[in-house]
């Protein structure tokens, strides 16, 4: 299974792919809004990791973008941030975020929620 994590702290990416690499992932990684959306539109990812406050586009208007986009729109979208209020969360899912988890997080809940994720029936064209 192909996960695209999209994150700009260095320390949290590489944390994320470990984890999910050592479960056995193909994880590739953008830092960066725009390139993070590029990758998801040209790369087929089976689910996308994304940070909400990044350089160049945050994590919500990227994943407004997947949702857009109709060859990437029912690839799973798991919104990875710090950004922990009520409103925040609700703004997420309004985006068309499958999933939200706050920082910091817990490697197994990770784990877990990725697994529930890529079970999910999803079409794909």
């Amino acid at each position: 299974m192909k996960v695209l994590v999209v994150e700009d702290d260095r320390d949290i990416q590489d944390l994320v792919v470990a984890i999910l690499g050592r479960e056995g992932y193909d994880v590739r990684a953008e830092d960066e809004g725009s390139a993070g959306l590029s990758a998801a539109l040209t790369r087929d990812p089976d689910l996308v990791i994304l940070d909400w406050m990044m350089p160049g586009m945050s994590g919500v208007d990227v994943c407004r973008a997947i949702r857009a986009d109709p060859h990437a729109k029912d690839v799973p979208v798991l919104m990875l941030t710090s950004k922990a209020h009520e409103a925040d969360i609700d703004q997420a899912f309004a985006a068309g975020a499958d999933d939200y988890m706050v920082k910091p997080f817990r490697g197994r809940e990770l784990v877990s929620r990725v697994k529930a994720l890529a079970a999910l029936e999803r079409p794909r064209p």
